[in-house]
């Protein structure tokens, strides 16, 4: 394998390990609808601003969300909304996979 192809293929496991948590996929749904400040995320999610805050900081270094300081507070967005795209996906595969299930029981 070529260095650059195996870069590629880093970067984007990076990625995907970064949305490898429940909580951090509920974080990306809630950005997709609006920017949130960590005090919005840390009362949805219901755990402690500094796990919320590291959650958002894996997210921030996979370059999956961006972050804006605004007085105190600091708000959260997506960098790249097309990861919904990636979710539509996925949501493809579980559908796939429960109907091929399904076919096997009938």
């Amino acid at each position: 394998m070529d260095v650059r192809k195996k870069a590629r293929y880093e970067a984007r496991a990076r990625i995907v390990k970064a949305l490898a948590h429940p909580t951090r996929l509920f974080i990306i749904d809630e950005l997709s609808e609006n920017r949130r400040c960590v005090c919005e995320l840390t009362e949805m999610i219901g755990a402690d601003a500094s796990t919320v805050s590291k959650h958002l900081s894996v997210l921030r270094n996979a370059g999956l969300v961006k972050d804006d300081k605004v007085g105190a507070s600091v708000y959260y967005e997506l960098t790249t909304p097309c990861i919904l795209n990636f979710f539509g996906c996925i949501e493809t595969v579980i559908k796939t996979s429960a109907e091929q299930q399904l076919a096997l029981t009938e």
